[in-house]
């Protein structure tokens, strides 16, 4: 059980929480272009809080592979009037900003944001802990490997829960040398790791969990499923609900969808074998 404070909003979470996906850009590797107008990004945004979204996370900036990665006025001119507009039709709805770059979090934030998801950890902006760290910001922390241009080009394997733990140590206590933090820990599946290590990390969650911070998966129709069921983005689907559905038996405490409905049934199914279950131990 974990919550998320600032903006003078607590939002305590007694159960797994999602985050639905709202890519602004023209060229995500599975719905670039779809949103990234006003007016179809609040038509999604509606349908999906109305599914049950506990976080809208807006992205700017692709980081697909093969992608040439946006500059910092280029996401900030796709994002910020997107946050506002969302902001203002949604005022309860928790709102994530999909980021690596410090000015973009704090132009973001300062626009009523209530937490960084940052895919590099800190590691892509040397100024994102310390303006996270200073200021308390409920932060996401992915574990990743090179740089923007190049973290598609390594597969990490061998004992990948270790190295993805002392990323986790290293950089949380950089944040934590400014005080108590809010963070959110993500392995960063499908980025730099090799099909295997994606599936050795789903498998153990324990293994890497660092203080107890609790463990966000995003999987949605990324490669391990695709590689797997030779589907693509478009039709990997169920494949998507079926990991979502182990990552939940194995303790993962927020999953970051493109389909919010599926991810929600999932939840609740998954709740009530735990219930059912436990009725039947007593």
């Amino acid at each position: 059980m974990f919550q998320i404070s600032i903006h003078n909003k607590t939002l305590l979470f007694d159960r797994p929480a999602l985050m639905g996906i709202l890519n602004v850009t023209p060229d995500s590797f599975s719905d670039g272009g779809r949103f990234n107008q006003m007016d179809k990004a609040l038509r999604h945004c509606e349908q999906m809080i109305a599914d049950g979204t506990d976080f809208i996370d807006i992205g700017g900036c692709s980081t697909r592979p093969n992608n040439t990665i946006a500059t910092e006025n280029e996401e900030m001119e796709r994002v910020i009037p997107i946050l506002k507009t969302v902001r203002k039709t949604f005022p309860e709805t928790l709102v994530s900003i999909d980021t690596f770059r410090k000015n973009v979090a704090e132009a973001c934030i300062n626009e009523g944001a209530d937490l960084i998801n940052d895919i590099s950890g800190g590691l892509f902006d040397k100024e994102m802990l310390t303006y996270i760290g200073k200021n308390h910001i409920p932060y996401v922390m992915m574990h990743c490997v090179g740089t923007p241009e190049t973290m598609h080009q390594y597969a990490l394997g061998g004992d990948i829960h270790q190295t993805v733990q002392d990323f986790f140590k290293q950089q949380c206590e950089v944040l934590e040398a400014f005080g108590e933090q809010q963070i959110i820990l993500d392995p960063g599946i499908g980025f730099g790791k090799s099909l295997e290590a994606n599936y050795q990390l789903l498998s153990d969650l324990s293994r890497y969990r660092y203080n107890n911070f609790p463990i966000l998966i995003g999987i949605s129709r990324k490669s391990l499923i695709n590689k797997v069921l030779h589907t693509t983005p478009d039709t990997a689907e169920n494949g998507t609900t079926v990991l979502n559905t182990i990552a939940l038996l194995n303790g993962a405490d927020i999953l970051r969808v493109h389909d919010v409905k599926n991810a929600r049934e999932a939840i609740e199914l998954v709740g009530s074998f735990r219930n059912f279950a436990a009725k039947l131990e007593s």
